[in-house]
């Protein structure tokens, strides 16, 4: 059940799906908006400049109806005003037709955006197989593209039946009316009848738009697997992240471990902890953490400071401490000075005494840390917190 479940689409589109489907030219469009907001546009455009037009055709027809002695005997003055109309008519027609032109670029942009996609433009012949042709004709969007012209045509057969039906004495009585107002009258229904059918288009857009937006976030659901998969490539394969990790921490080590025969002393628990500091007067503010470690690390920090004769010293309460407050490569806390400084100063005396000789230097005896930097202090405390409160 639980594989079933992984198979189902199920699960929104993630938007590094989104984004591939874009890139493939796969956006939610809606041929019904575009239709009618072009439709829109040319009846505007019409209503608008419809006096200019009809001017303009009435002027060319007269023009078209004479007939001179020039015209008759010269073509070319024939051709010249034959052009001189053809150019009138487009002065009026061109801005309809660049509006038509913009209107129709921008109103797909309402649903899905801008996108230009070379994808969707390269060969695809897996389009021309003919079984996947009869599969795309019983689809279930295929029965809904089918069913949403049937309703389209009928809504739109049945008001414009409607209109023609309620107008229909209006027309008869165009028959009977003088020329100008029968023109003007008629001008009137068209408008009518275009405003009425193209409301009607407007309800099929209201319910097409949001079915196109619903249908294209269904079609790239994923499945559980897909995005378990997907989240894999992005972020990376887990196993692979670990090894990384553990590589970058073996080199961090090793760094770390390289840093050991340089520093001035080692700080001992004596086997669990070991910390390793270095200070050098004049260029460091204060001491800092060169190396650290627990168990095993801590114990090749032992050996590697007693192959190049790096002072030791036993500090249970001290190493602690450091460990748990001071980070590799930082200057160790402020509280921890004085005692890091008795430290230091044996280790001074120590490396006197080995190279002039002299009176060996006493081995510090309990160093000045303060109880709530040692962690072994800090859980007893709180130990004894909890059983106060029982």
């Amino acid at each position: 059940m639980a594989e079933d479940s992984d198979l189902e689409k199920t699960e929104s589109p993630s938007p590094q799906r989104l984004e591939k489907a874009r890139e493939d030219g796969d956006v939610p469009r809606s041929r019904e908006l575009a239709t009618f907001t072009v439709l829109l546009a040319a009846g505007g455009g019409i209503w608008f400049s419809g006096d200019r037009l009809i001017r303009q055709l009435e002027s060319m027809l007269v023009s078209g109806l004479g007939f001179g002695r020039v015209l008759a005997f010269d073509s070319s003055a024939l051709f010249a005003r034959l052009g001189a109309s053809l150019g009138e008519l487009l002065a009026v027609f061109v801005p309809i037709a660049l509006l038509l032109i913009i209107v129709a670029l921008v109103s797909p942009a309402v649903i899905g955006g801008w996108l230009f996609s070379t994808k969707a433009l390269q060969p695809n012949f897996g389009r021309m197989n003919p079984v996947r042709g009869l599969g795309n004709l019983v689809s279930s969007n295929a029965a809904m593209e089918f069913g949403k012209t049937i309703a389209k045509t009928m809504l739109v057969g049945v008001v414009a039946g409607l209109v023609i039906w309620q107008q229909k004495d209006a027309v008869l009585a165009l028959s009977v009316e003088s020329l100008h107002e029968a023109g003007a009258h008629l001008a009137s229904l068209l408008w009518i009848s275009f405003i009425t059918i193209a409301g009607a288009l407007g309800v099929i857009v209201l319910i097409d738009a949001p079915y196109q937006v619903w249908h294209h976030a269904n079609k790239l659901k994923m499945t559980r697997q897909e995005v378990r998969q997907e989240a894999k490539e992005s972020d990376g394969d887990p196993q692979i992240k670990a090894k990384i990790r553990a590589q970058q921490r073996e080199m961090a080590r090793r760094r770390m471990m390289s840093e050991v025969p340089t520093a001035d002393v080692v700080v001992t628990n004596p086997t669990h902890y070991a910390v390793a500091l270095k200070y050098a007067d004049g260029a460091m503010r204060a001491p800092k953490v060169v190396a650290k470690g627990a168990d095993e690390v801590a114990a090749k920090i032992r050996e590697l400071a007693g192959a190049h004769h790096v002072p030791m010293l036993e500090a249970a309460p001290l190493a602690r401490a450091l460990y748990r407050h001071a980070e590799l490569g930082d200057e160790i806390p402020e509280a921890l000075y004085t005692a890091v400084a008795e430290v230091l100063a044996y280790v001074f005396q120590l490396r006197a005494y080995r190279q002039h000789g002299g009176v060996p230097p006493e081995i510090p005896g309990e160093l000045d840390v303060p109880p709530q930097l040692d962690p072994l202090n800090a859980a007893a405390q709180a130990t004894n917190n909890n059983g106060g409160m029982q």
